[in-house]
């Protein structure tokens, strides 16, 4: 199991600066969203892949909420395929804006692009989406062939057998067959996080739900998450493909954010 790390806390104007701070972070891959992909260029971000020896594991797509989202992802997905990018990650609309039936026509034709360019489509679930819950990426997955799944483990969480407790590996057992790449995080939840949850299940989108919701996703090890579990459990299941940590909310110092959190994987990975 290879490891990689996203480049979500650096700007656009500093893709440069992220990919180098992995590759010395000794992470072997990275994670880039297309909207920073378009800023920085194609170009920037291969020479960089290049001079640093990471491997593109994904490219994380634009959220998916209106006609022109899928088709400008879709326009998108030859360059990702040229910079031989290996996994196009897909974000889920938000709860509540569309129906199931128009939310897998776009992600199968997202899903038939991406295959037919050697890409492997991934839904990400996502708290507050329309594929939020385990019935709900069930539901997704056995609609569209050929897609995977993202599996992470901070928005598995809160929906998972054995919530509150640290236990997610119920989640990797569910989606043996289908994971084709892995988010790790972790979570510290705070007073009141089921009652976030439901809030944001339901579609009530108050900005303090959703700001102290995810605030609490933190690095490996500051939160409650058992890692040791997920590891062993995508053993178990076999699962041979990168474990990508992403980070999302620690803007400062993201080069020491990176360094602690491989050094906290590894460890776990030698124990």
């Amino acid at each position: 199991m290879e490891t990689g790390y996203t480049t979500i806390m650096y700007d656009s104007t500093d893709i440069e600066r992220a990919l180098e701070d992995i590759a010395a972070c000794r992470y072997d891959g990275a994670e880039i969203g297309l909207g920073k992909l378009r800023d920085a260029g194609p170009d920037t971000v291969d020479r960089v892949l290049d001079d640093t020896g990471l491997d593109l594991y994904c490219v994380m797509s634009d959220w998916l909420e209106t006609e022109a989202a899928v088709e400008r992802v879709i326009e998108d997905i030859p360059m990702i395929a040229d910079l031989d990018g290996e996994r196009l990650g897909l974000l889920p609309p938000q709860r509540h804006r569309h129906d199931d039936a128009t939310v897998e026509q776009w992600f199968a034709r997202i899903t038939e692009a991406a295959t037919d360019a050697g890409l492997t489509p991934l839904v990400h679930h996502h708290g507050a989406t329309h594929v939020e819950q385990p019935a709900e990426v069930r539901q997704l997955l056995d609609a569209v062939d050929g897609l995977e799944l993202l599996w992470d483990s901070a928005h598995y969480y809160p929906y998972g057998e054995n919530y509150p407790g640290a236990d997610v590996s119920d989640g990797i057992e569910r989606f043996a067959d289908d994971i084709g790449y892995v988010h790790l995080k972790d979570v510290a939840p705070p007073t009141g996080f089921d009652e976030m949850r439901d809030s944001l299940s339901d579609g009530d989108f108050h900005l303090d739900n959703v700001i102290n919701y995810f605030r609490s996703f933190t690095d490996l090890g500051k939160g409650i998450l058992d890692f040791e579990g997920v590891y062993d459990t995508l053993q178990s299941v076999g699962y041979d493909g990168p474990c990508t940590i992403e980070i999302e909310n620690r803007t400062e110092k993201p080069l020491v954010h990176a360094k602690e959190n491989y050094d906290y994987w590894r460890q776990i990975r030698s124990a």
